[in-house]
Formats: structure tokens, sequence, C-alpha cells
């Protein structure tokens, strides 16, 4: 059997612009669909996102919220990452215990590491 691909997602859109916000989840959720290993890493407004109470308030046309396809797309095993410096370019206003409960911190060197590793990049 071939070794799974790797797909790498980067958020750095935020709830400013909901109408990028929902196909890195989805391409994630399919690729997962189709046998391959799917991250997505949110970093500078992307991390906004993550934010408990934030992606309630995002809902899109026939998508159920942000919410729920945040959760979706974590219980299908695709791993959410925090950027930790986003998190220190918001001055401290947002802190590993406002994210939800899916996100896991993650730092620079974990993001250059998923780079270095992937097959694909995709940037949203």
């Amino acid at each position: 059997m071939a070794e799974a691909k790797k797909i790498l997602y980067v958020q750095t859109s935020g709830t400013d612009t909901p109408e990028r916000l929902y196909s890195p989840l989805i391409l994630a959720q399919t690729a997962r669909a189709m046998g391959q290993e799917a991250t997505v890493y949110f970093l500078g407004m992307g991390l906004k996102n993550l934010v408990k109470g934030e992606a309630e308030k995002v809902k899109i046309g026939e998508f159920p919220t942000l919410k729920e396809v945040l959760k979706q797309t974590a219980d299908q095993s695709v791993e959410l990452m925090a950027c930790q410096q986003s998190m220190q370019l918001f001055g401290g206003e947002i802190k590993s215990e406002d994210l939800v409960e899916e996100a896991k911190v993650a730092g620079a060197a974990t993001l250059n590491d998923l780079a270095l590793d992937a097959d694909a990049i995709l940037t949203f």
C-alpha cells in the first residue's frame, strides 16, 4: 500500500473574511476521506477563527457554522494547529485557554517542519 500523502493547509484569513474560512477545512476533510494526512495551521488573523465564541458567529450560505465545521474537521483526525507566535502578535489578547478544545498550540518551528514534510501546501 502506498504511503499517505501529507497536505498542509495554512489559514491566515480571519473572521472578517468569512468566505475564505471554509475552504481549508472542507479540503482537509476531503483529503482525509481520500486516505491522505491533513493539517490546518492557523496563524496571523487566522488564529481568531479558533477563539472560543468567534467561529459560532460565522455562517455562510447552506454551510453549518464555522464552529461546527471545525469540530467535524477535527473529528476526522485533521490536526488543527494554532500558532504560538501569533498569540504573541496579539499582545496577549489571545491565550491558549481562549482557543477551542480542538486546537493544538504549536510554534513556528512546527510550521516549518510541516512545510518541509508536506507533499502539498495550500494557503488561505
